[in-house]
């Protein structure tokens, strides 16, 4: 924000840093990792229904507590909550904040080699384990459907179009990030009906229409998805939200260097999968797109990716801070200022006097 980053920026996303961390843990393993990882990666999620081509599985029951939230735009106030903290640990299963570490390593592992034809076949021969990380973009998890399932062309554009089409209509904010085992072959209206029924499960069923009336939940999708992109855990996605109601009460920019990285890439005529959150450069701040948070004020038309729980409940409930700036070191530590002139200083203070 306003630089977020030192020129030139540098700034690595989260999930990059997990994916390298993943590729070291493989290589230790070595042969016993490679007949041994497939079955213990999908012991978790085989208890779970098995979802069969041309059946809908049935949305779980869930219980009508809705998120809490602490923040009305109308008013242009955060007020927090201690029940935020007993909500994460208690209810909410969640990605970043408590998980086991064993439950966090086969995550990663899961999302590592479910592209592998390997893997999926080593695993089982009748099932298929699909994976949404968060932070991802419809178009990176449907390039990675489309290569385990064998989809065509068009079959990737009816699960395109399928889950756009689930209101609120978005492109993306509405896969939500998890662990799917599937039917070998599973079609992608199958496929699009259970990532829909567990968006629909887990945010929709809380999603209360008291809520609705205060931040539509179109907004809480958009402001998550900037969240699951810019932080690095639950608190700071908090503090970060913080800053974003702060900037947007006052009719500021947010500045956010996710959105040049979706803005540059969604004009990539023949992206690859890597190609969707390239590395920001000063000049992208003037890339004429609606995303572009540098040149344009408020929130993006829409997400520019796929968040976790973690994210939206963040986005709903900030924390109360006179901050309007912020930017990471090379260690993920977060940092935050009031003014222009004390986020420059320490930026220098951290990077050195390249730092502008």
């Amino acid at each position: 924000m306003a630089r977020i980053t030192p020129t030139p920026l540098v700034k690595t996303n989260r999930l990059n840093r997990k994916t390298a961390l993943v590729g070291g843990l493989v290589i230790v393993g070595g042969t016993f990792a490679m007949l041994t990882i497939p079955k213990l990666l999908l012991a978790p999620y085989l208890q779970s229904e098995f979802i069969t081509a041309g059946t809908t599985p049935p949305v779980q029951a869930s219980t009508s507590l809705s998120f809490p939230i602490g923040v009305n735009p109308k008013t242009k106030t955060v007020s927090e909550s201690p029940f935020i903290a007993h909500y994460i640990g208690t209810i909410v299963a969640s990605n970043h904040t408590s998980p086991s570490l064993a439950q966090n390593w086969f995550t990663k592992l899961a999302a590592k080699f479910a592209d592998s034809d390997w893997f999926q076949n080593l695993a089982s021969p009748i099932s298929r384990l699909l994976v949404i990380q968060s932070g991802e973009r419809q178009e990176e998890i449907t390039s990675h459907f489309a290569h385990i399932l064998g989809w065509t062309e068009a079959e990737k554009e009816i699960f395109r179009t399928r889950l756009a089409s689930e209101v609120p209509e978005l492109p993306d904010g509405k896969l939500y990030p998890g662990n799917y085992v599937v039917e070998k072959g599973a079609n992608p209206d199958t496929v699009a009906t259970a990532v829909a029924d567990k968006f629909d499960s887990e945010v929709r069923a809380h999603y209360t229409e008291d809520i609705e009336a205060v931040v539509p939940l179109k907004d809480t999708l958009i402001l998550a998805s900037l969240l699951e992109r810019e932080a690095y855990d639950f608190e700071d996605m908090r503090y970060i939200s913080g800053i974003i109601w702060n900037r947007l009460f006052i009719n500021m920019r947010l500045q956010i260097d996710a959105t040049m990285q979706y803005a540059k890439a969604s004009k990539l005529k023949n992206p690859g999968i890597n190609d969707w959150w390239p590395t920001p450069l000063p000049a992208d701040k003037f890339i004429d797109s609606p995303y572009n948070t540098y040149k344009n004020a408020g929130l993006p038309p829409a997400p520019i990716a796929n968040p976790s729980i973690d994210a939206i409940i963040a986005a709903l409930n900030p924390r109360k801070t006179d901050c309007l700036f912020y930017f990471h070191d090379r260690n993920g530590k977060f940092y935050c200022t009031k003014t222009y002139e004390e986020h420059v200083a320490l930026l220098k203070q951290v990077y050195g006097n390249k730092a502008k």
